[in-house]
């Protein structure tokens, strides 16, 4: 099929929509940007099989997409990078052009996951931590570095200028995008891919866009186009408008809870309705931001009046932008005809249902409102017995902090937590000494408005002070808690508690020795901190007391609508001239960025990396191109519900005395920083693989990071097991229930288990991105009923057949689980979703299938 051209401007053409017989006004806005995704990329020639499966919106059929950019956080984009270096050290010895290995697609990488805060409560918090940053972080900015000025289509966004999802929405997206396809000017709609999860922060402002790992972002870099299945698409209704004293992130929280009991993994929502217009643009990209935790790929705002006043604050180009949409028919308003639009199920939402609130203290739906917490946290978590250590008790609140990304978008969010730590001084109210504060915005914009209002210097009397611009806390680069405070939790087992503006607060994730972590709004992470403790009635109990020993209340120093206004009606004047200034902060490097030394050439010096980073061995092996049947597997771990990638690989602060502590030590490396960054050296998180203290192994049945070598019933680590597995030829397999590989740093997590040399997982379902990488890396996802409704022990032989045969997705296999008495026979499923990622399997994975396309031209 030919399809036709339209001009835009004089020398700017586009695809149009409405060429088609079918009438797309009818399809969600998510739906035609997908369409003209495909078409725009295949101007000269497209399948007319592909052209009716879009059109008629045939959910389940295959389909590819053309994402034009990739943005990458440094967690996820120095393995990448160092991805990209070993294939160049391949291409060299092959004699081939070192050059060609770089991206075909812009590829931006933000230099934000760096930072710890080990220093706050002072003025030069910010200065020290950006310090002490650079000092850490030699070695793995010096490949960044190398790569800014060896690799074509990468550009670097230096550390201190703010975390991936703000730039991505203040800065990089240019919402309609001009790319030359086939020596003409073609605009289309932004399409990004991200490798951190919350890349759907982007989908707020009406940009297309999700998390993949950095395998994913690998082939779209070499030119790949990135295949789904055809997604189903719900329809949020959003009803009604918030009330006082109810922030964005309690929307957040609401539409999170709602949706993650609806079971929506793999699915596409967009939002609509008589309620949209209540929200602003920031609002909406605190709502998508969260979108990984109510289970969804993709949480769309359709482009309305709202956004476009968020593009023309933000210097976009709103005449091309509302030119295209005006032609695309792609422009939102709120009107009759958008009850009909075809969605696949419709779920109501009434905004004015939505109460203050918290969430946790493991997940970010787990969400009790205000009046109800002092309750839940008795009942379920400390009970009514407290013990007292020598400085704190259970229940104490030993870290609060305002967070990057989920919030600090939000001015109304950040202006609401500003005001009230100015009534919080009025009222002689502080924080006590074993509370560790922070902020870290994700924006140096942030900093700017709070200046101008002159309402920065009360978050800094109070505590508060900016510690960072960059993602901290909710990363795990919280840093030690006090000396005092830490010695007590350890000592006498105190509860302690922490309450950050984040969006997830997985276990162990943000601190080992807290016993939860609570999400909130800023600025009830402020009266969190000011209280000191999490059991308390926030909505009747007082805060504390003024001077002449008043109780004063939460509802007492809470800003009025007024107050409130009128600080954002004066920063919203001004957000486009910090726009232009910040934008010139990003693209020239700050002064510690100038003093970090690298390399130079086309070939990376790996002698430059000692300790972060190491040569990864992908592109070193030899190609397998079979799948063959699984024989007699042993079972190395066997888990139950919710096992997050962070449970399989740790991030935070290294144990001391651990097994990866002692690892190091015995490698010359000095065990620091966070455990996260070490995650472009294999030897290491390798062997810090299932290493988290709460994870429980039912093979063992404990808590703690080890398995049973099996027949012997011998314990140790996951990876001296499956070292010794190996020596004795013996495929592994892992067993896990629901939702296996929720979390950040999916790719490493897949990387893991294929270096432990497990073959297949079985679970009864694999969390979207995860399953993913696995299937990238040559291991099989195989989705299995309930393993405690089989009787399984985890110490039976199992053998997979139906793998070495022609392979088809979802297909089924058959499971022979074999012990000394019997053997049971059980179906399971290949949770394979595309022909591509069957091709990528058979491949023995994606850098296998990388290496015969970009180097020797094989497919």
């Amino acid at each position: 099929m030919k399809l036709k051209l339209n001009a835009l401007t004089q020398d700017i053409y586009y695809v149009p929509l409405n060429q088609f017989e079918y009438n797309l006004d009818n399809l969600p806005y998510v739906s035609k940007i997908i369409i003209e995704n495909v078409i725009a990329h295949n101007i000269n020639d497209i399948d007319n099989k592909l052209v009716n499966n879009l059109l008629k919106w045939e959910v389940g059929e295959e389909i590819p997409l053309y994402p034009n950019r990739i943005v990458m956080q440094d967690y996820t984009g120095i393995p990448v990078i160092a991805d990209l270096t070993a294939l160049r050290d391949v291409a060299k010895n092959l004699g081939l052009d070192v050059k060609k290995i770089s991206p075909m697609v812009q590829v931006d990488l933000i230099i934000d996951h760096s930072v710890q805060v080990d220093y706050f409560k002072r003025n030069d918090a910010i200065k020290l931590n950006m310090r002490r940053e650079i000092e850490r972080n030699l070695e793995r900015f010096s490949i960044i570095k190398w790569a800014q000025n060896s690799i074509n289509n990468l550009r670097v966004i230096p550390p201190g200028n703010g975390i991936i999802h703000e730039i991505n929405l203040e800065f990089l997206s240019d919402i309609v995008t001009i790319d030359k396809l086939n020596d003409l000017k073609i605009a289309h709609m932004d399409f990004v891919l991200g490798t951190d999860s919350h890349t759907t922060m982007i989908n707020g402002i009406g940009v297309l866009g999700w998390g993949v790992g950095g395998i994913e972002a690998e082939l779209v870099m070499f030119n790949e186009p990135y295949y789904i299945k055809i997604p189903e698409i719900i329809g949020i209704r959003l009803n009604g408008k918030l009330k006082h004293g109810v922030t964005p992130t309690d929307v957040a929280l609401y539409i999170t809870q709602q949706l993650r009991k609806r079971n929506l993994v793999g699915k596409f929502v967009e939002f609509f309705g008589d309620g949209l217009v209540s929200l602003s643009a920031f609002d909406r990209a605190t709502i998508s931001n969260m979108a990984p935790e109510y289970g969804v790929t993709v949480a769309y705002f359709p482009i309305d009046s709202v956004t476009l006043n968020y593009y023309s604050i933000t210097n976009r180009n709103v005449k091309l932008i509302m030119e295209y949409l005006r032609v695309q028919n792609l422009l939102y308003s709120n009107n009759t005809y958008h009850n009909k639009l075809k969605y696949q199920d419709v779920i109501d939402i009434n905004l004015e249902d939505v109460e203050p609130s918290i969430a946790g203290p493991r997940y970010p739906y787990e969400r009790i409102e205000l009046s109800k917490s002092k309750e839940f946290i008795y009942n379920n978590i400390i009970g009514n017995k407290k013990k007292k250590g020598k400085y704190i008790e259970d229940g104490s609140i030993t870290l609060a902090a305002i967070t990057s990304c989920t919030n600090t978008a939000n001015p109304l969010s950040i202006i609401i937590a500003a005001l009230l730590a100015k009534n919080a001084i009025k009222y002689n109210l502080n924080i006590p000494w074993y509370v560790k504060t922070s902020f870290a915005p994700g924006s140096k914009i942030v900093e700017e408005y709070l200046n101008d209002l002159g309402l920065l210097e009360y978050l800094d009397k109070l505590g508060f002070n900016i510690v960072a611009f960059g993602c901290t806390t909710c990363i795990g680069n919280t840093g030690p808690l006090l000396k005092e405070v830490e010695e007590d939790i350890k000592n006498n087992g105190i509860i302690t508690f922490g309450v950050i503006s984040g969006n997830r607060n997985f276990e162990g994730r943000i601190h080992p020795l807290l016993n939860g972590v609570f999400l909130a709004s800023p600025p009830m992470v402020i009266a969190y901190a000011i209280a000191g403790r999490i059991d308390i009635q926030l909505d009747r109990e007082p805060l504390g007391y003024d001077n002449l020993g008043n109780a004063v209340y939460l509802k007492d120093i809470w800003p009025t609508s007024n107050e409130i206004n009128e600080a954002l009606n004066k920063i919203y004047n001004k957000f486009n001239i910090y726009h232009n200034k910040i934008a010139k902060i990003i693209i020239n490097s700050n002064d510690n960025w100038k003093e970090v030394k690298s390399p130079s050439g086309e070939i990376f010096d790996w002698s430059f990396t000692k300790q972060y980073i190491k040569r990864p061995p992908w592109f070193d092996e030899e190609n397998k191109h079979t799948l063959n049947d699984i024989v007699d597997a042993r079972v190395l771990g066997l888990f139950g519900d919710d096992v997050t990638t962070d449970h399989i690989s740790p991030a935070g602060p290294i144990p001391t005395n651990s097994t990866i502590y002692n690892y190091m030590i015995s490698q010359g490396i000095k065990p620091e920083g966070n455990l996260g960054s070490y995650r472009a050296n294999h030897e290491i998180y390798i062997r810090s693989a299932f290493l988290h203290p709460k994870l429980k192994n039912y093979l063992n049945n404990k808590e703690g990071g080890l398995t049973l070598y099996l027949p012997e019933m011998k314990e140790m680590t996951f990876y001296e097991a499956s070292q010794e597995y190996a020596k004795n030829n013996i495929p592994l397999i892992i067993i896990a229930g629901k939702r296996f590989g929720m979390g950040s740093s999916r790719d490493t997590a897949a990387k893991i288990i294929r270096l432990l040399n497990v073959k297949a997982v079985l679970a009864e379902s694999f969390e979207r991105i995860f399953r993913e990488n696995l299937v990238l890396m040559g291991v099989v996802p195989i989705l299995i009923p309930n393993w405690k409704s089989l009787n399984i022990s985890g110490e039976e032989k199992f053998s997979i057949k139906g793998l070495s045969a022609q392979l088809k997705p979802k297909q089924d296999v058959l499971i022979e689980i074999k012990t000394e008495k019997s053997i049971i026979n059980i179906k399971g499923k290949i949770s394979i979703e595309t022909e591509k990622e069957l091709k990528y399997l058979a491949y023995g994975g994606a850098y296998n299938y990388i290496k015969d396309k970009i180097l020797y031209h094989r497919q």
